[in-house]
């Protein structure tokens, strides 16, 4: 699988006219090599790909590793007087024009591979369309998802805190055998209308400011398996819901229908799915009902990373393929709802689902249900 990969991203560098590529972000790193230890704080490993040589740069704590679990790349261990400049000047000849993630590297890193290859262009390693093992990964971790979810509906009552109903998911997550993400999102009444909410404190109540009603509970979560990721957004109310609430909640659950029924629609009619005209079906919407627009883009691709390609966005150029997995997750945040016609306590409604799209059509492969109170 891993040979292929490299096979492929050779033909890759062929088509972009490059003689090679310096592979940096973990993330393609992992993709690559398939070994998916190294730390996204600390610049531990590169990949050096040519068209006659293959290197896994790294240094001596991963050289055993590396030897065992990477057998297709030929590690190259810096330190003891050895360094990434001297296989660049080994290298410098026979490439002329070199691919980098302009975006991953420190300005210093790009002194040095500017100073050894005169011609850059950036390179965008192509991951968005997933493989079926890719598929059931990313499966495997929000059917997880979905069974933590479930478990931590049953915590949820007057006088928890945001943080401890964080903790609960996580702990689930972690005890099945899954990783985070990302650190979970639990934002509770008025914070549920900050779209990245920092959990908190705060704790759960049975009444609102403005009187007995339902309280906004949020809760973003992502699970990891097999270094695959999940993403979902659930809101559900903590009492009964205000009618406010209730349109708000059934606004955003239909934006998503929208922008699933107009993906549908173009698969069945042989058109291509334009990513910006999925966000437009939902962000229309939305407006038409009197709310304001969404804050951010109605959904992005997921993989080894929690943000991808394709993006889901107004200003997007991509095109929505086969084989490709994104979020679909449309939002109304309010903050005190905003305006005369919908006064009242802060509060923000986001529904979030990962699909993906196959021979068969569009498939949801988030499965928790989409409660209204609790």
């Amino acid at each position: 699988m891993f040979d292929k990969r490299i096979k492929d991203l050779r033909e890759e560098l062929l088509d972009e006219k490059l003689d090679g590529v310096l592979v940096s972000s973990v993330s393609n790193i992992s993709y690559l090599s398939g070994y998916s230890n190294f730390s996204k704080e600390e610049r531990e490993a590169y990949i050096f790909i040519g068209k006659n040589f293959s290197y896994i740069i790294t240094d001596g704590r991963y050289s055993e590793a590396i030897k065992k679990e990477v057998p297709h790349l030929t590690l190259f261990e810096r330190g003891n007087g050895k360094s990434t400049e001297e296989l660049f000047k080994k290298h410098k000849k026979e490439i002329k024009a070199l691919g980098i993630e302009e975006d991953n590297l420190t300005v210093e890193e790009h002194k040095i591979i500017k100073k050894n290859f005169k011609n850059l262009k950036h390179f965008n390693l192509s991951r968005s369309i997933k493989t079926k093992d890719e598929i059931k990964k990313i499966e495997a971790a929000c059917q997880l998802g979905d069974k933590a979810f479930h478990h931590v509906l049953g915590y949820i009552k007057h006088g928890i805190t945001e943080k401890e109903l964080a903790f609960e998911i996580e702990y689930f997550i972690k005890k099945h055998g899954g990783e985070l993400s990302f650190p979970t999102i639990v934002a509770f009444g008025k914070n549920s209308s900050v779209p990245h909410h920092h959990t908190g404190n705060d704790v759960l109540g049975p009444e609102s400011s403005s009187g007995r009603q339902g309280q906004f509970i949020l809760v973003d979560m992502g699970v990891k398996v097999e270094d695959y990721c999940s993403d979902m957004t659930r809101t559900v109310f903590f009492g009964e819901p205000s009618d406010k609430q209730k349109k708000m909640y059934e606004v955003v659950l239909e934006a998503q229908k929208k922008a699933v029924r107009f993906i549908e629609s173009c698969l069945k009619s042989g058109k291509q799915v334009k990513a910006a005209e999925v966000d437009k079906a939902a962000r229309e919407y939305i407006l038409s009902k009197g709310f304001p627009s969404i804050p951010h883009s109605l959904g992005h691709g997921v993989g080894l990373e929690i943000h991808e390609n394709p993006h889901l966005s107004p200003k997007s150029k991509d095109i929505l393929k086969m084989g490709m997995v994104f979020s679909i997750e449309p939002g109304i945040y309010i903050e005190g709802f905003g305006s005369p016609r919908f006064t009242g306590e802060a509060g923000g409604v986001r529904i979030e689902d990962l699909f993906v799209i196959e021979k068969k059509g569009l498939r949801q492969l988030t499965k928790s249900t989409k409660l209204f109170s609790v």
